[in-house]
């Protein structure tokens, strides 16, 4: 396929396309390789913050719910469509975050409101899920003590899985997208 270099919407537009083909294949792959499933949404979940960053909030939106629906229709593990859904919502809710305050705030204000903010967000989505769907989580279900356990492990894995997705944009996506010629 060529693509002039002039139409960088065109080109925008089938690199989203791609990406969606990928950001589902990690989806389907997480069914098929039981071992590496966090890893492979988590993958999938980044393709969301890509074309944000790459072509707006509204086309990551409409990229997320496109993702979320040929996830659905094509994964052979439903709940993973779930999990995935879950984490692309914070990655669209948290570029969000980031683009509010980063127009009202400066500094080291505007780091610890989106550090916050983030927190806030994560919690909203982990929180439910843990204390009223915990048979979604783990196997079995939580009570007392681990119920409490899993949701500082939850806080913690939440840190890596925003360092993680923040590298994968500032470094993997930045050397990548010059290879793509969408600088």
């Amino acid at each position: 396929m060529h693509v002039d270099d002039k139409d960088s919407k065109s080109k925008k537009t089938a690199t989203g396309g791609i990406l969606m083909a990928l950001a589902v294949l990690c989806i389907v792959l997480s069914g098929i390789l039981e071992f590496n499933t966090l890893f492979l949404l988590a993958a999938a979940s980044f393709f969301v913050g890509v074309v944000i960053r790459e072509s707006g909030l509204a086309a990551g939106a409409a990229f997320y719910a496109g993702t979320v629906l040929l996830g659905l229709l094509l994964a052979p593990q439903k709940l993973y469509c779930v999990t995935f859904a879950a984490m692309g919502a914070y990655i669209l809710c948290a570029e969000w975050i980031f683009r509010q305050i980063g127009r009202r705030m400066r500094g080291r204000r505007r780091q610890v409101f989106l550090w916050a903010g983030k927190i806030l967000l994560f919690n909203l989505l982990y929180l439910p899920a843990l204390l009223f769907f915990p048979r979604l989580l783990f196997a079995g279900g939580l009570r007392g003590v681990w119920l409490w356990g899993a949701a500082a492990a939850g806080q913690i894995v939440f840190l890596i899985y925003d360092r993680a997705y923040e590298y994968f944009l500032t470094v993997l996506w930045e050397a990548f997208r010059g290879r793509l010629g969408l600088r």
